[in-house]
């Protein structure tokens, strides 16, 4: 169902984030993740020439990350096309610190203490959470085929309303790891990448 009529108003701001999953020839996967920022008046700035006019991206934020079956990073690449300051493509070297980390719980926490603040860029650090969603969902049937052969729980089961280890999508998908509200375990960890 679509949102309601909105409002009379002006479009001020579109910020477009894409991103796509490829498969690769040699059994990786790249995830790419591109940002961009558009406003429709102009943006007094000093670095790019006294302003940017309506149309030019503001940001415009390019990643790639290289990853196995497993989720584990094998390379991380960042690029800056648009900022709004000069040095902003200076902190893009930072994302290789992504190397060998693994895209699972934990991963959002993860990516904070290596690139939160000033240790990166606000807008590449944050394509990485839509990025590690667009990679469970381009791994999913691969995922899947990994918990079916070591007889783990399906790592998706509590991951939001309908899959929750009380819905009924659970119980009739997987019968096994079904439990009733009075059989939840009680957990504070953090399970979202």
């Amino acid at each position: 169902m679509p949102l309601s009529t909105a409002t009379r108003r002006q479009l001020i701001h579109t910020r477009t984030v894409t991103c796509n999953a490829f498969k690769r020839d040699d059994g990786l996967w790249d995830i790419e993740g591109h940002m961009t920022d558009i406003k429709t008046l102009p943006i007094p700035n000093e670095d790019r020439g006294g302003s940017i006019p309506p149309g030019e991206p503001l940001h415009e934020m390019w990643l790639r990350l290289t990853l196995d079956t497993q989720l584990t990073i094998h390379n991380a690449e960042a690029s800056t096309e648009h900022a709004p300051f000069l040095i902003c493509p200076n902190i893009t070297g930072a994302y290789n610190a992504l190397k060998g980390l693994n895209i699972g719980p934990g991963w959002t926490k993860k990516v904070r203490a290596l690139l939160g603040k000033a240790g990166g860029c606000t807008h590449h650090t944050e394509l990485l959470g839509p990025m590690a969603t667009t990679a469970f969902q381009a791994l999913y049937e691969e995922l899947k085929k990994q918990e079916q052969q070591s007889n783990q729980p399906p790592a998706i089961i509590n991951t939001c309303h309908a899959l929750a280890q009380n819905s009924p999508v659970t119980q009739r998908l997987w019968p096994d790891h079904y439990q009733a509200d009075n059989d939840q375990p009680e957990s504070d960890e953090e399970t979202s990448v």
